[in-house]
């Protein structure tokens, strides 16, 4: 059953979790959370208009600067957002700052008329080692917003509880990006955080799968090391930023078209 929901014009903004890294589209590019999200509701809203103004690396403060204009100039009805998480993985932190960039961008958001969504973020400790020592960061985190939201009304996808983020199939090989399992399990949560019928089990565990050796494991582990902590690394003492020459991939409300791939 397809049940009707009130928006016409959805917004997304944030970084490369709202871009959609870690999902590669079927025609190229990178399809994502959001897109697919925006199709369960063009599915119930034909005539609904969806942009995306996120970009790969993007700290809360160039959320702020950079998208939060942008969108309010669109005038949504509905927009979500994804920030905090390019400030949590950088050694200089300021909760306060960051908690004070996701304040504001909610409180415009929502004084304009539009409804607004967040979501938490997983413990990424448990998928990458290098992520635990942010562990207590993502905690503070997620606990700001989940208080800044329910300051403005703000709908919350909570998906730091539920154990089934820590399987390894949701994430991509970088261990920082969901895969497009986890990309599609994300769009199948907010739909459920709107009322939308059909995803109640969004956070089901997936099927078992074939148990791994310590050796599989530790060889995993190595090669995760060499493929992409060691670039990674080498990427900030250069001081290369992801997002440099990236620009939004859908700057501009159009027309949803579903993909079916994945």
């Amino acid at each position: 059953m397809t049940v009707s929901h009130p928006y016409l014009r959805y917004v997304a903004i944030g970084d490369s979790l709202t871009e959609g890294i870690g999902d590669p589209g079927p025609a190229g590019g990178h399809r994502g959370w959001a897109d697919r999200f925006a199709e369960i509701l063009a599915q119930a809203q034909p005539g609904m208009t969806y942009g995306n103004l996120a970009v790969r690396g993007k700290t809360s403060t160039q959320i702020r600067t950079d998208q939060l204009g942008p969108a309010l100039a669109l005038r949504p009805d509905l927009v979500t957002v994804t920030a905090g998480m390019n400030d949590v993985v950088r050694p200089r932190y300021d909760p306060g700052s960051v908690a004070a960039n996701i304040e504001e961008t909610f409180a415009r958001l929502t004084a304009a008329g539009a409804r607004v969504a967040t979501m938490t973020f997983p413990d990424l400790g448990k998928v990458s080692p290098v992520a635990r020592r942010v562990r207590p960061r993502i905690l503070d985190l997620n606990e700001r917003v989940r208080v800044i939201a329910a300051r403005y009304g703000v709908a919350v996808l909570d998906v730091f509880p539920h154990p089934f983020t820590a399987d390894p199939r949701l994430w991509s090989d970088d261990r920082l990006h969901a895969s497009p399992i986890g990309h599609a399990r994300i769009a199948a949560g907010m739909a459920h955080t709107f009322g939308l019928p059909g995803y109640d089990d969004w956070t089901e565990p997936l099927p078992p799968r074939s148990p791994v050796t310590a050796r599989q494991a530790f060889g995993a582990d190595v090669r995760w090391a060499m493929d992409h902590v060691g670039p990674w690394l080498w990427r900030r003492l250069r001081g290369h930023v992801p997002g440099d020459g990236f620009t939004a991939k859908r700057p501009v409300p159009g027309p949803v078209t579903p993909q079916h791939a994945g």
